[in-house]
Order: C-alpha cells, then sequence, then structure tokens
C-alpha cells in the first residue's frame, strides 16, 4: 500500500475527540425496553471515545428505510437539533450502509458514525501491543473495504480511448486492491505473532497447570479479578472505562491444594460486537475454547444481567467454546447494600458474589476452581460458605 494511501486510512479512523454528539437508537416496534438499554451501553461508549452526549433520540420502525435508515422526516429533526446544538458528530446504534451514511450526512451537515465504527476507533486507541495493532488494523480495513463509495467512482487511474481496454482502472478498484492487499500482509504478520503465542500456550499445557480463561461483558473487572487472584507485582492496566485493555494477559496462580493454574484475562464482550472483530481477534480468542474452564464475569451492579449472559453465550457459540465447563461470579459485591445481596443471592443461587476490590469471596472462589472440569455441578453459594 502506498505511503499516500495509507495516510487515508489513518485519517478515517483516526479517534479525534467527538465533542457535542448526538446519540440515535434504532429498533424495531416492541423493542423499546432493548433499544434502550442498547443506546445506554452507546452513550458510555460514546464517552469512553471522548464524546458528550448532547441529546439522545429514540425511533422505533415497523422496518428499516434503504436510504436513511430511519426516514427522512426524523432525519431532519436530528438535522435541526445538530444545528442547534452545534453538533458535528451523530452516532446511530445500528449499523449503517455506505449509502445511509452519505445521505444522512448531506442531509444532517454533520458526521455520521455507527455503533461498529464507534467500537473500532476505541479499539484502535486502546490496542497496545503489536499484536492487538494489526488485528485492530484488519478489522478497520475489512469495515472500510465495502464503504469505498461514493465521489472515487468518478476518477480513473488512465483514461480510456483507442488501442486501450476501455475507460481504464477507477481509483476505487485500485484502492480496493491495495487494501486487499494490506489485509493479507498484515494476516501473514499476525501468522508470525501467532507462533509465539502457540509456543507459550504448549508450555502451559505440558506444565499440567488448568487453563482458566476469564471473560465476561466488558467493564465488568476481569482485570481486576486477574491482579487480585494472582497476587503478582506485574499488574495488569484497570480503568473504570469499556475496552479499558484489549491484549490478553495470563499469569500463574496456586489453587488452596498447591495445583498449579494459569488465568488469562480476554477481551471483554459487548452486545452487536462487530464481526470484523471477531474474526480479527480470532488468534487471541483462541484462548477461550482451549481452557479447562471458563470464569464468566459479570458486575453485580448491572440492571442487564440476562441480557449481557444471552451476549456471552452468543459470543461463546460463535468461538464454538459453548461445552466448555464454566463458573459464574458477580463481581464488585463491595458496592452493594444488604438488601441488594439478598436479591442477588435468591435470583443466582449458583454464582458467587465476589469483590476483586476488597478481596471478598475470592478465597471461596478459588475452591471453586479447584473442583474437577469434568464435575457434574457446581457448587452452591451455601455449599461453598461450609
Amino acid at each position: 500500500m502506498s505511503n499516500e494511501s495509507q495516510k487515508g486510512f489513518t485519517r478515517f479512523f483516526e479517534n479525534k475527540s467527538l465533542e457535542r454528539i448526538i446519540l440515535v437508537g434504532v429498533g424495531l416496534k416492541r423493542e423499546f425496553h432493548a433499544m434502550e438499554s442498547s443506546l445506554s451501553e452507546l452513550e458510555r461508549l460514546a464517552e469512553t471515545a471522548g464524546g458528550d452526549v448532547a441529546e439522545k433520540f429514540y425511533q422505533l420502525v415497523d422496518h428499516y428505510h434503504p436510504a436513511t435508515l430511519i426516514g427522512r422526516g426524523k432525519i431532519l429533526e436530528i438535522a435541526s437539533a445538530c444545528q442547534r446544538l452545534k453538533s458535528s458528530t451523530v452516532i446511530f446504534d445500528h449499523d449503517l450502509t455506505a449509502a445511509q451514511q452519505k445521505n444522512i450526512e448531506s442531509l444532517c451537515r454533520a458526521k455520521a458514525l455507527d455503533r461498529s465504527r464507534l467500537i473500532l476507533d476505541i479499539f484502535a486507541k486502546r490496542a497496545q501491543t503489536r499484536e492487538g495493532k494489526i488485528q485492530v488494523e484488519i478489522a478497520q480495513l475489512s469495515y472500510l473495504l465495502p464503504r469505498l463509495t461514493g465521489s472515487w467512482r468518478g476518477f480513473s487511474q488512465q483514461v480510456g480511448g483507442i488501442g486501450t481496454r476501455g475507460p481504464g482502472e477507477r481509483k476505487l478498484e485500485y484502492e480496493k486492491r491495495h487494501i486487499q492487499l494490506r489485509i493479507r500482509r498484515l494476516k501473514n504478520d499476525l501468522k508470525k505473532v501467532k507462533s509465539s503465542r502457540e509456543v507459550r500456550r504448549k508450555n502451559r499445557i505440558e506444565g499440567n497447570a488448568k487453563q482458566i480463561a476469564l471473560i465476561g461483558y466488558t467493564n465488568a473487572g476481569k482485570s481486576t479479578l486477574l491482579n487480585a487472584l494472582s497476587k503478582s507485582p506485574k499488574t495488569v492496566y484497570v480503568d473504570d472505562k469499556l475496552f479499558a485493555t484489549l491484549d490478553p494477559h495470563s499469569r500463574k496462580i496456586r489453587l488452596p491444594k498447591g495445583a498449579p493454574a494459569v488465568l488469562t484475562d480476554t477481551v471483554g464482550f459487548i452486545g452487536r460486537l462487530p464481526t470484523a472483530l471477531i474474526a480479527a481477534f480470532h488468534s487471541t480468542l483462541e484462548e477461550i475454547p482451549q481452557a479447562d474452564c471458563l470464569l464468566i464475569v459479570s458486575d453485580a451492579n448491572s440492571k442487564d444481567i440476562e441480557i449481557q449472559d444471552e451476549i456471552v453465550i452468543k459470543t461463546l457459540e460463535q468461538l464454538k467454546a459453548a461445552n466448555v465447563p464454566q463458573i459464574k461470579i458477580l463481581n464488585k459485591a463491595d458496592t452493594l447494600d444488604f438488601q441488594k445481596r439478598a436479591a442477588l443471592n435468591l435470583r443466582y443461587p449458583n454464582r458467587l458474589l465476589v469483590s476483586a476490590k476488597t478481596g471478598e469471596g475470592l478465597a471461596l472462589l478459588l475452591r471453586q476452581l479447584e473442583k474437577p472440569s469434568n464435575a457434574p455441578a457446581f457448587l452452591t453459594h451455601q455449599d461453598l460458605i461450609k
């Protein structure tokens, strides 16, 4: 890929401060609760990316409009809000086609982004290791490839005429070919990085250590839990933000009876995680189906535990890891009052309340992790406290 083309892609995905932005929740009728929850999550994503949410719109439709997603009338209402609030960015909680994005930007006179693009921008900002950066760039280019449309179609690399083969190669086709070439090169680079990861994984397996993968919704406290259980001086970065860490981290621990185990923190899940990201991070997510046990971490404060559970299950099915033994816990117990604790214990009797911050419940959790992976049932809360 030429340097000019590479600069173009860098500018396209550059994660600038979004300043004042407008969010648009979109869904089919009878889906208002799910749409409201998803839009609240989008607001946190926007804040994580550096935006200040000025206003939120909701639109329920019978079907999605091919030209503007939610209809011209609603788009004009949003355009009026953009002028009134001096907002230059509108983010939709739904994927936009290239034509929809172009039409919305023309009517609103503001930049239009979708949920997938916003998540990709956050991932680009968070990636620290070489492997993570390669994976994010692959996902970015895979997202960009089908969206290379618009005014570029009018440009030609050469002029057609007598003695030539037609009108010549359009710039659009030229750019697509170079993106595809860049993706192939990045995938080759990723294979080299992957081979070193496989060597480390093989060494851990040969050491007879139990492989435990920490998974769950983003910002559930997985990295904090990894630090608390491992007690390693080399701590993993934690922050109260979505996708604070992307790169997997492994730490050795000792179970109560002395058996070794390896805990691996993985990238957090989220609703409608872009397909391009799942494909790009496949080498990292391979830690999950190859684990002996999955430690699924949920935020005890979340109002949407069931919805997040469904998303975790669907993601595990995509990774072909649904049959790996699982232990589910509720983290952040230190933030709960007595009534909330009692309600959660009653509603989720097979989930242990823990606090990675204060250490509450971690000794009991280690006893649970020590159980054989093929055990017929998990310990209940009452069993654990005996």
